[in-house]
């Protein structure tokens, strides 16, 4: 509440650009600690409006005009607001204060820790134990003679960025798992993410080797060994490397890169091309710009879509689930998938291969399983990608919003195929911004257990 100047503004106009009507409100604007709430003046709707400090990505204050001094709030999930306050005076204050109330500084300030649920522990409790990935893995028929779960990484000791029961090929021994993380950028070696029963065919995921133009591991071509050998009906792996070839052989050059296949015998390898965090995040920009523009003609509308490239994007990352899903159920192949650190890239090819291959995961339940297991518990950037926490605005991507894009895509093709609609992925999408549960906060695992 110290970041509040002005709780309460009368006489204020308000123009809702999303909802698509030109009718501005005059009402009052009351500031709160989490939420800015405007209540319409009409005494016979008194109508609400309700915004989440935590969805606001951007406040833009405007000249001063005879009307009024003007805001604009830019949400995360895509909602405009124009305000008008009556006194420039008002209009600093309440401008300064969203600013600071929409950039957290330290996680004590998100509005999971000061949300209180109206319900008693015991279903707090049984709300986090909702999602048992143990289960998902069971009902792939994991653990196995082929593939079993390895302690390695129970306190986080081989790699801090994953979660602590993973699964591995059973001929993998504690010597080459450890030998072939530190082979691998920030540790992430290959693990188990997806298993497919009837062609024993697997889906592993990890990060970029550290290469360079000529390092090898004897233990990580081990790993990579041991996953062809967990699929006793191939000769050979595939390893997806998500990126474009070109960025792959730019990382050589800092002592990453790519699998040699002068090295790596057993693997054919593919390059996908998804574009980068930076790429992505400039095209959706431009998107936004494009949804912004006023009245334009069906051609500049077009000509935006198409400049911005984000469909382009969103092709790229289907491509890369459908290459992976017909390895796995059509050739009986086991694929190794990684980008460069393996949790933004690999985490989206990795989860749209899942939901084509299974029907498990076109259903509400597994759709949840499926973003805690690819998402949440193998490492994600939440708090960077969503601009969480006020930090580098360079760490910031779409992500997530371009996974459940290609999954509405696929609704939209398929829609008997889902459980779900549109609005499940809306509410989703949501609240990956929201910071009003626990389930996106942090960057890993072992973070959300410091955070208790």
């Amino acid at each position: 509440m110290e970041n509040i100047r002005t709780p309460k503004v009368d006489k204020v106009r308000l123009l809702d650009r999303s909802s698509g009507q030109r009718k501005i409100s005059v009402g009052t604007l009351y500031l709160s600690a989490t939420h800015t709430i405007f209540v319409d003046n009409n005494p016979e709707t008194r109508k609400e409006t309700w915004v989440l400090h935590s969805m606001v990505s951007s406040v833009e204050r405007l000249p001063p005009s005879p009307a009024g001094s003007q805001l604009i709030l830019r949400c995360k999930d895509f909602q405009v607001f124009q305000i008008l306050v009556p006194q420039e005076r008002d209009c600093v204050d309440v401008h300064a204060s969203l600013v600071r109330l929409s950039r957290p500084e330290k996680y004590s300030e998100l509005y999971c820790l000061s949300f209180n649920p109206n319900v008693n522990k015991e279903q707090r409790a049984e709300s986090w134990a909702f999602i048992d990935l143990v289960a998902d893995y069971k009902r792939m028929g994991v653990p196995n003679n082929l593939w079993v779960a390895t302690a390695a990484n129970s306190e986080y000791r081989v790699c801090d960025t994953y979660p602590s029961q993973l699964f591995v090929p059973k001929s993998a021994t504690p010597t080459v798992i450890v030998g072939s993380s530190r082979f691998r950028s920030r540790g992430r070696f290959p693990a188990l993410s997806y298993f497919h029963q009837d062609t024993l065919a697997a889906v592993c995921r990890c990060s970029q080797p550290l290469s360079g133009f000529s390092g090898r591991s004897q233990e990580d071509e081990m790993m990579l060994q041991a996953v062809m050998k967990s699929n006793p009906g191939s000769d050979f792996i595939y390893v997806v490397d998500t990126r474009p070839k070109l960025n792959a052989m730019a990382n050589r050059a800092a002592g990453k890169g790519y699998e040699n296949e002068d090295h790596y015998t057993n693997i054919k390898l593919h390059f996908i091309g998804i574009e980068n965090i930076h790429v992505m995040r400039s095209s959706q920009q431009k998107f936004i710009e494009v949804g912004e523009m006023r009245s334009p003609s069906m051609t500049d509308f077009l000509w935006g879509l198409e400049n911005c490239g984000w469909l382009k994007h969103i092709k790229a990352i289907m491509d890369a689930g459908v290459f992976i899903a017909k390895a796995v159920s059509d050739e009986g192949v086991s694929v190794v998938v990684h980008c460069s650190d393996g949790w933004d890239r690999t985490a989206q090819a990795c989860s749209v291969a899942s939901v084509l291959l299974d029907p498990f995961y076109r259903t509400i339940k597994g759709f949840m399983v499926l973003i805690e297991r690819d998402w949440v518990s193998f490492g994600h950037k939440f708090s960077h990608r969503y601009a969480h926490l006020d930090g580098d605005p360079r760490e910031v991507s779409p992500v997530m919003d371009q996974f459940l894009e290609c999954v509405w895509q696929l609704s939209e093709q398929f829609p008997c195929a889902f459980e779900f609609n549109e609005r499940f992925l809306v509410s989703v999408h949501a609240h990956v911004y929201s910071c009003q549960y626990g389930s996106f906060l942090g960057n890993c695992q072992k973070e959300r257990q410091d955070l208790r």
